[in-house]
């Protein structure tokens, strides 16, 4: 369905493309006839007109997207299967880490940021939400320890000295709680943070969009769930075992748990089989999530795609009410790093099905009656809390389940959520200090305002990355000139410039250059101040310290054996790789983080000699198939950005200056306004096929880790609806 519909939708697309107006970039003129002569002229210097080479496949949109694709990433393909063959961590670490490296030189993405790296005022104790890298479970707050008042930087610093000492110990709470009551700190039992997104679907198991999971984790509990000194703790299984052979995992459900709606009143209790009625959810939605399990969970990828129609066939089963098996197609070293994230969560079937649900192929979340997650009132909770409020583009509010299983033992009653547009630059940072909000990251005016204030040096502290990686997308398909929910944010691109501008984003050298020429400091200081502008900076898509090898390994870079020892980074792989096929860029420091080495922290890819060099390839290969790249006849670059905000306005200029001074005016940013936030996510992160993506560079996406291995962010970048990032680029 999802390929008939994108067909459907692309034809539509193209045809209303030719119907569009306006011109940012001169026509191109038709070549002149060449002037007779009495020798034949020599087939290299006749004019060349650019065709699309794509264009043959317009009728099939899924066609049209696999072949681009496999002439634009099938280096990266064919390497990244054969690192999921193997079955030795260390060694499959290294190959993927090799297919990084030649998705990283094919430059459809220019990574940007990690979250955090800024400055920021707080409330919270620090760590005292999980800090593990992967999944969601950092976005449960039940457990954190809010003071009354915000913490100073000096405090801040000694606690998080403090959790380094104690993590694995189980003493880091108490600890915590007697030294911020020590230094005169009053504990209270409310949270209240600023968003910037609402949930567009309260169903946990059909979306894989941040602003919809990172509200939702907060009403239901997993299996397993990682604590604040990031040991994976019982939650809903009291215990699991693994078979001997690796391929079957079971886990005991907890009794006595219960499923509410959201007035707390009874729906079911919570039973294996919930797990079960979750998955096939998930299954039948594909709402982006699906992928994660395919290949690891015995019939996954059959059921997914058709092959299979009963869904007894998946390995995972209710043995019993609170027993509960799934049954792996290999061993899988990371699959309880997994549980922590939406596809493996637990929904009610009681419930489900009284809100019109159904199950296989009588699946339809449009049907009359159809009402499960429309509303934070049409879902069953089991976890610490339930939606008491839900004011879209205003406020979010989460109040403690006393039905929870252990409701005795969170800290936090309830949770508010206020709505920021970030059209005021300072409002987070003066909510924060009049207690309107617990905290905020302090934007280049929010810093002003703090040291204006006096209180930069008392309470500001620069937050801690993580492993989000928000890259900038090239769109190497384009279809959408407007935005597909409304027609707004209309370019202004005539067809033949459009055709012309896709074509040159589709060479590697033109995108090379692009990224190059991008002067990511400059760019990243409009949002976090000059001082922190390489603080949050991401130079690869998997962070390079992601995973490290446990043994030695040998693998083959470029047709040479190299050993890496035990202890060798991925990202010194990745560089290994990349440094060999000569590429200009940087993803790795050895010397970054005090000698550990580090793929943030640097800019390794702004490199403007490097910009002019893979320029002047470009335009010799164009020019080759038509299309000529100068100053006289630039390529447009139509980037959307939100100018109800002066930071990201900045942020926009910032890019459009450097990339046309670089490339010497032979690139053409169009600065494409998007009045409101929502017309600025729907540009891009709210798109749910390639052809939507209105945009032909696009930097308000990102991916964070699911679980803990390096598949996790390359899974994204799979073909054939399979890599829920791929879309990003325009394919699929």
């Amino acid at each position: 369905m999802k390929k008939i519909l994108a067909l459907l939708l692309a034809l539509a697309m193209m045809l209303s493309l030719v119907a569009c107006g306006g011109t940012d970039a001169p026509a191109e003129e038709p070549a002149e006839e060449p002037a007779a002569t009495d020798e034949e002229t020599p087939a290299a210097s006749e004019a060349v007109e650019y065709v699309d080479p794509y264009a043959d496949l317009a009728e099939d949109y899924t066609a049209q997207s696999e072949a681009i694709y496999h002439d634009i990433l099938g280096e990266f393909y064919e390497a990244y299967e054969a690192a999921k063959a193997v079955e030795n961590v260390s060694e499959r670490y290294a190959l993927m880490a090799i297919a990084e490296a030649k998705l990283m030189e094919s430059a459809v993405m220019l990574p940007l940021t990690s979250n955090g790296g800024n400055y920021a005022i707080s409330r919270v104790v620090p760590n005292t939400a999980t800090s593990t890298l992967w999944g969601n479970d950092y976005e449960r707050y039940h457990n954190v320890l809010v003071c009354t008042e915000p913490l100073t930087a000096e405090h801040r610093a000694e606690l998080k000295a403090m959790w380094a000492e104690l993590a694995g110990t189980g003493t880091w709470v108490d600890s915590a709680k007697a030294y911020v009551e020590e230094k005169g700190y009053t504990l209270k039992d409310s949270y209240t943070f600023g968003y910037s997104s609402d949930p567009l679907t309260w169903d946990v198991l059909n979306t894989s969009r941040s602003a919809d999971s990172e509200a939702i984790i907060n009403t239901y509990d997993g299996l397993l769930e990682y604590d604040s000194e990031n040991i994976l703790q019982p939650a809903l299984a009291e215990s699991y075992e693994v078979s001997p052979d690796g391929l079957t995992y079971t886990f005991k459900i907890r009794e006595g748990a219960v499923w509410t709606d959201s007035q707390g009143r009874k729906v079911a209790d919570v039973v294996a089989d919930d797990f079960v009625a979750g998955m096939q959810h998930m299954m039948d939605a594909q709402g982006g999530l699906e992928y994660l399990v395919q290949g690891i969970i015995v019939n996954a990828t059959e059921y997914i795609t058709g092959e299979i129609t009963d869904f007894s066939q998946v390995g995972v089963k209710a043995i019993d009410d609170y027993t509960l098996e799934y049954t792996l197609c290999q061993p899988t070293s990371y699959f309880v790093t997994m549980l922590g994230y939406g596809c493996f969560a637990p929904m009610s079937r009681t419930y489900y099905t009284q809100c019109g649900g159904q199950f296989g192929a009588d699946f339809d979340s449009t049907a009359e009656g159809y009402t499960y997650g429309t509303s934070p009132d049409t879902i069953a909770y089991c976890g610490p809390y339930t939606v008491s409020n839900f004011t879209a583009e205003n406020t979010i509010v989460f109040k403690a389940n006393p039905s929870y299983w252990n409701a005795d033992n969170i800290t936090m009653k309830s949770l508010t959520w206020l709505y920021n547009d970030g059209e005021d630059a300072t409002k987070a940072y003066n909510d924060t200090m009049s207690g309107v909000l617990d905290g905020a990251g302090l934007n280049a005016s929010a810093v002003e305002a703090a040291k204006s204030d006096g209180v930069f040096d008392t309470y500001a502290y620069v937050a801690a990355t993580d492993a989000t990686s928000f890259m900038a997308f090239y769109n190497l398909n384009r279809l959408a000139f407007s935005n597909f929910n409304d027609g707004s944010v209309a370019s202004t691109k005539t067809p033949e410039a459009a055709v012309r501008d896709t074509g040159a984003l589709r060479n590697e050298h033109f995108r090379r250059a692009l990224s190059f020429a991008t002067d990511r400091g400059a760019y990243n200081a409009q949002t976090v101040g000059e001082e922190l502008k390489y603080t949050s900076m991401r130079n690869s898509y998997t962070p390079g310290t992601f995973v490290y090898l446990t043994e030695d390994v040998t693998v083959a870079i470029n047709g040479t054996d190299t050993t890496f020892e035990a202890g060798t980074y991925y990202g010194e792989i990745m560089q290994a790789q990349i440094d060999a096929d000569g590429v200009e860029m940087m993803v790795w420091d050895p010397t970054a983080d005090d000698g550990i080495g580090s793929s943030d922290g640097f800019d390794g890819w702004y490199n403007p000699e490097a910009a002019q060099a893979e320029l002047a390839l470009a335009v010799e290969e164009l020019a080759a198939i038509g299309i000529e790249v100068s100053a006289e006849n630039p390529i447009y670059i139509d980037l959307p950005y939100f100018s109800g905000s002066e930071a990201y306005g900045n942020r926009a200029n910032a890019y459009k200056q450097s990339l046309e001074t670089v490339l010497g005016g032979a690139v053409i940013v169009n600065l494409v306004e998007c009045v409101d936030s929502a017309a600025w996510y729907y540009a891009g992160y709210y798109t749910t096929y390639g052809y939507e993506g209105n945009y032909d560079m696009y930097d308000v996406s990102g991916w964070g880790p699911d679980y803990g291995d390096p598949a996790t962010y390359l899974d994204t970048f799979l073909p054939d609806y399979a890599g829920y990032m791929v879309k990003c680029i325009g394919l699929f």
